[in-house]
């Protein structure tokens, strides 16, 4: 099965349309109410918890009641070990990207939902209800930003005069991934480095890839998510004209769950986006390692 673009065009409004009506509303009317009482995402009991389950649970019944034939993958109801990415068109959704930006009312959590068909991303529709920004695109159909196509504005792609966004995530110890990532952002910001123009840390991978795509910042690095953070946004991502990469050094092609990823802005070649993300990757001492489910 191959979805036309047609096909996904009539997806991508229906979705849209869900967002808009249903779940953006829960979403901003539950942010920041639980602050008191929050404790730890992994604690199943907090409130946190059952927001993300009751979003994802009525998005799935969406899904099952117009698209039947399709398979899912939600945060909330993935399953280590199992739950892989087939070839079939399969919904891959994240109901709440952005949590302790939700826990504190900082108005950056968003709902992602993507669509990926032979294991890669063909649409996506990402929606920040606290500021109201809805991204949306599909294979061959362009990028949205509220129904405004994307249209990156044409520069060239400088280190100092680079936005980049980076993500510290939850390892703290001074060891392993958490003092690659530190390096890596003082490699960034050093006058010794790559002094880029600066840093930047929406708490979204969602939002930190959909601003990329926007032009909004240059390339955003992070390793750590899982394919229900990037499948839609990679894919407004790629129709806005920039690419996704992976985070370690030397991985052009990337698998939805490569959980280390290098987003790239469009407004420029692929020729200029190759020769940044090389320079990019040359900052980096060591790979980041995470578990893999291919």
């Amino acid at each position: 099965m191959v979805l036309s673009s047609n096909e996904l065009k009539d997806i991508e409004n229906k979705i849209i349309d869900l967002l808009n009506n249903e779940i953006g509303p829960i979403i901003k009317k539950r942010t920041g109410t639980t602050f008191g009482e929050y404790s730890d995402k992994t604690n199943s009991t907090d409130i946190v918890t059952e927001v993300d389950k009751s979003v994802e649970k009525k998005i799935k019944e969406f899904i099952s009641e117009n698209y039947p034939n399709f398979s899912f993958i939600g945060e909330e109801t993935y399953i280590k070990g199992e739950t892989k990415i087939g070839p079939e068109p399969t919904f891959i959704v994240d109901p709440i990207d952005g949590t302790t930006n939700f826990v504190h009312a900082f108005p950056f959590s968003c709902t992602s939902i993507g669509l990926s068909e032979n294991g890669d991303s063909v649409l996506g529709v990402v929606y920040n209800p606290h500021i109201d920004q809805m991204f949306h695109g599909s294979k061959g159909n362009g990028s949205y930003l509220n129904g405004e196509r994307l249209d990156v504005k044409k520069r060239p792609l400088d280190f100092t005069s680079s936005l980049v966004a980076l993500e510290s995530g939850y390892e703290r110890g001074d060891t392993g991934n958490f003092l690659i990532k530190s390096k890596l952002c003082k490699a960034m910001l050093s006058e010794n480095g790559a002094h880029v123009h600066g840093v930047r840390s929406l708490g979204s991978a969602a939002m930190n890839i959909c601003y990329a795509a926007a032009g909004y910042l240059d390339c955003y690095w992070e390793g750590g998510p899982w394919c229900w953070d990037v499948c839609a946004s990679k894919c407004i991502l790629e129709e806005a004209g920039g690419i996704l990469v992976g985070g370690n050094k030397g991985v052009w092609d990337i698998h939805l769950n490569e959980r280390v990823y290098l987003a790239v802005r469009g407004g420029t070649t692929e020729a200029e986006q190759k020769k940044y993300v090389e320079k990019f990757w040359s900052y980096l001492e060591g790979d980041l390692v995470y578990e893999y489910s291919h």
